[in-house]
């Protein structure tokens, strides 16, 4: 028999086991939901992950590359790049920034160790990375710059190399053992942004083959870009920021908020024609890129890392070996990296490097070239003292910012 008090019993059960069911209802409820959250919040961090990879030229710092210099010698503050037909690498550095008594004291006089002396001004190095070739410095029969600055190869194999110390308002072409094919220009001259006799501290010089024409980036005294003959070295038109004509009166100081002003700063630090008929022209210390055509009119001009003062953002610039000539790669020696440019738009892709003194961070990467393999060389000035060799690796997905290009890192 059922007494009441056993149907209270069976309605409490069956009264637990329905609020039981409900709780298990919510909480599996509840887990899916936070299921799909987590599904789309997923989703969002692989889009917004997504929105930062960009398809770019990939690169890997060679940390073997160059192989040891003989001689005990090492490298000053190194201040130009360039890769001739074979791919061999040639770079200028100063000798005078080799401190005897501290780094160089087997080049003292008298010697006060057994290591180190400064390298020969001008190196050359094959694709593997080994010394084949050295020279330059004061000799009979021309001027060499009291600061050179500056180291381009052009279609015949031939050096030229400019100055941006005192007195340097003329520039050098040597053959590619360090003989004297030319000097062009008048030595110990003054600032003149109009001379049509020489120059004013040239920091670049690049080339138009097809028009047998050199372009001057002119420079640390003057404020223009010239074009000469590469045969004669006559000056053919110069101009100065925007097209305009130069001046040298002085200018108020940089500021990233202020109106952008006409004229370049000193130094006008490169000068690089293209396959195109463009000029892209390095205003370093206006942090800016002003684009050209051959004779001089302006197209247009793209501020880079505009809040940087002092040395600027805009140091050098070099191609992308396509026959194009699709990307931009530009050296900020001030923020201690290297932009990744779609040349067309100036828009940049991503960047590579960081500050520091390990292979594929800089110290002031001040110039830089690419090979027919499309890998970049860069070298390093005031205390960065090196040149290194950032291997392309293809075209691929990479973040904004790539860091340090470790070898095995492309693309990650």
């Amino acid at each position: 028999m059922t007494t009441r008090e056993d149907g209270n019993r069976r309605g409490g059960a069956r009264g637990e086991g329905r609020r039981t069911d409900r709780k298990r209802l919510a909480v599996g409820g509840s887990l899916v939901l936070a299921i799909v959250a987590l599904g789309f919040g997923q989703a969002a961090l692989d889009a917004a992950a997504a929105r930062q990879m960009v398809e770019a030229p990939m690169f890997e710092v060679d940390p073997y590359w160059p192989k040891p210099l003989p001689n005990h010698w090492v490298l000053g503050s190194a201040i130009g790049v360039g890769v001739d037909a074979r791919d061999h690498v040639f770079i200028v550095h100063r000798q005078a920034s080799v401190a005897t008594d501290t780094e160089g004291g087997l080049g003292a006089d008298p010697p006060t160790s057994q290591c180190c002396a400064a390298a020969p001004p001008v190196l050359e190095f094959d694709p593997d990375g080994n010394l084949v070739g050295h020279w330059g410095g004061p000799a009979e029969g021309y001027t060499w710059p009291n600061s050179n600055h500056g180291v381009a190869i052009d279609h015949k194999d031939n050096v030229w190399i400019g100055g941006n110390g005192q007195g340097d308002s003329h520039v050098l072409k040597f053959t590619r053992s360090g003989q004297l094919l030319m000097q062009i220009g008048e030595p110990g001259q003054p600032t003149n942004s109009h001379s049509r006799e020489h120059f004013g501290r040239v920091a670049k010089i690049s080339f138009d083959i097809d028009a047998n024409e050199a372009y001057l980036a002119d420079g640390y005294g003057n404020r223009r870009v010239a074009v000469i003959d590469m045969d004669t070295g006559e000056l053919k038109r110069y101009w100065g920021g925007y097209g305009e004509p130069p001046h040298d009166d002085p200018l108020p100081s940089y500021h990233p908020d202020s109106a952008l002003i006409r004229s370049f700063r000193t130094p006008v630090h490169c000068a690089e024609p293209t396959s195109d008929g463009l000029v892209y022209v390095c205003d370093r210390p206006n942090d800016r890129i002003q684009v050209f055509r051959e004779d001089g009119t302006f197209v247009k001009e793209q501020r880079i890392a505009p809040r940087t003062l002092g040395d600027g953002s805009v140091w050098d610039i070099a191609f992308s070996r396509d026959p194009e000539q699709k990307y931009l790669y530009l050296a900020d020696g001030k923020n201690m990296r290297i932009y990744v440019i779609d040349r067309e738009s100036l828009e940049i892709l991503t960047q590579f490097g960081d500050g520091g003194r390990q292979p594929g961070q800089f110290f002031a990467v001040h110039s830089i070239a690419t090979d027919s393999e499309g890998n970049i060389y860069t070298t390093e000035t005031y205390e960065g003292k090196r040149l290194q060799k950032f291997v392309y690796k293809g075209i691929g997905m990479v973040p904004r910012n790539q860091g340090v290009v470790w070898p095995g890192r492309a693309g990650r």
